[in-house]
């Protein structure tokens, strides 16, 4: 047997082994569980986020964990091995050979310390932002609100079920990035250290505010002056930060004024959906109905069409009227499994242009859209011509 260099000891002598030559291999003497060492298998472009420590575990004593990097989450799953595989320590921490009697030095062995049974393996998921939404319903802003707190250990800590960017960071699974893209399509904004979604009647009075205003000042709708309309809304009683985030939800910017401030656009789609939602909030209303009360609220220069709702309401046939009533897909959840369950209770076979607009938000990795049809539908199309029907799988 052709031995390793004498400086190879542990796993450097395994390493450093030539081809066609072999090794002894014994127990090492603390060789047992150790549980505390989990091989973890790992793609390429991980391994630098790993290296740098730019990655944490995320998750609740109740929940499987994650692995997060700056900008993506994975799943961890146990694979067990077929066959043995052997943990053997560098030469630091191994006991490989000693001298006999004679001063000779022994045959040099590889001393295995853990067999171990798998490993783990790393799958990239969708952040769990379900638990997000929850987390930030709990306690919407609303008019004229006073936060509570009491005093624990001598620190003021808020009582009303509130959360600061650390506690969501703790508590839901999802990377920072996904976690703040999060917080934009939910409309949060951050008060007093709290992020916060912010009550849609609340939201519809600051914007009825910022209407008549555009008019006295002779505002354009599609170049609002940031400063100017802060300011103004402001003198009327509302928070300067909620003056911003009015901006942020209902418009987007546009470039800037003369002043250095920020031009903001009103979005016509969000702005008019708004005002659709506040109506259907009464409950289910005939389509003439709708639409002549929708075009008296919307603000004059945008025009309201019924392709706007797509995905925010529902149509059925009564007799010879046309109903409507809201069905918001931003209500849904966002795993798979729920929304398709959810949406087959709500009709069990769907046309797939009324389907569409409540599945194309949905993201899983390595899964498009028409692999998410084939797991979780049926489709039926009597003739090549023929609108596909959707059903339960």
């Amino acid at each position: 047997m052709e031995q390793p260099h004498p400086s190879c000891r542990g796993a450097e002598a395994v390493l450093n082994l030539q081809s066609g030559s072999s090794i002894s291999v014994a127990y090492h003497p603390l060789f047992g569980p150790h549980d505390d060492l989990i091989l973890l298998e790992l793609d390429e472009k991980l391994l630098p986020h790993i290296l740098q420590q730019r990655v944490t575990l995320r998750g609740q004593p109740d929940e499987d964990a994650v692995l997060c990097t700056p900008s993506k989450t994975y799943g961890i799953k146990f694979v067990g091995n077929s066959n043995s595989v052997f943990l053997i320590p560098p030469s630091d921490h191994s006991i490989l050979c000693d001298h006999n009697g004679k001063g000779h030095i022994q045959q040099a062995s590889a001393s295995v310390i853990k067999v171990a049974p798998g490993s783990m393996e790393l799958v990239e998921v969708a952040p769990r932002l379900d638990k997000l939404r929850l987390l930030l319903s709990e306690n919407p802003y609303r008019s004229g609100e006073v936060l509570q707190f009491e005093d624990v250990d001598g620190m003021e800590k808020c009582i009303a079920g509130l959360y600061t960017w650390d506690d969501l960071v703790d508590k839901v699974q999802a990377s920072d990035e996904e976690l703040r893209t999060g917080l934009i399509a939910f409309s949060a904004v951050e008060i007093d250290g709290y992020w916060r979604i912010v009550d849609e009647e609340y939201m519809g009075k600051l914007l009825m505010a910022l209407f008549p205003s555009s008019v006295l000042n002779d505002w354009s709708l599609n170049a609002l002056n940031e400063n100017e309309v802060v300011r103004v809304l402001v003198q009327d009683g509302y928070p300067q930060k909620l003056a911003h985030h009015c901006l942020s939800v209902y418009g987007s910017k546009v470039g800037e004024g003369l002043n250095g401030s920020c031009l903001w656009s009103l979005d016509e789609r969000r702005v008019c959906v708004h005002f659709a939602r506040e109506i259907l909030r009464g409950g289910k209303r005939k389509m003439e109905s709708l639409m002549e009360e929708w075009r008296h609220k919307i603000p004059e220069g945008m025009q309201a069409s019924f392709d706007m709702l797509e995905g925010e309401v529902l149509t059925e046939k009564l007799g010879v009227d046309l109903w409507v009533r809201a069905f918001s897909v931003s209500a849904l959840p966002l795993t798979p499994a729920e929304r398709f369950s959810i949406l087959f209770k709500e009709r069990s076979k769907w046309e797939w242009k009324d389907l569409q607009p409540y599945i194309r938000d949905l993201k899983v990795p390595g899964l498009s859209l028409e692999g998410l049809l084939l797991k979780y539908t049926r489709r039926i199309q009597p003739t090549l011509d023929a609108e596909p029907i959707f059903s339960a799988r």
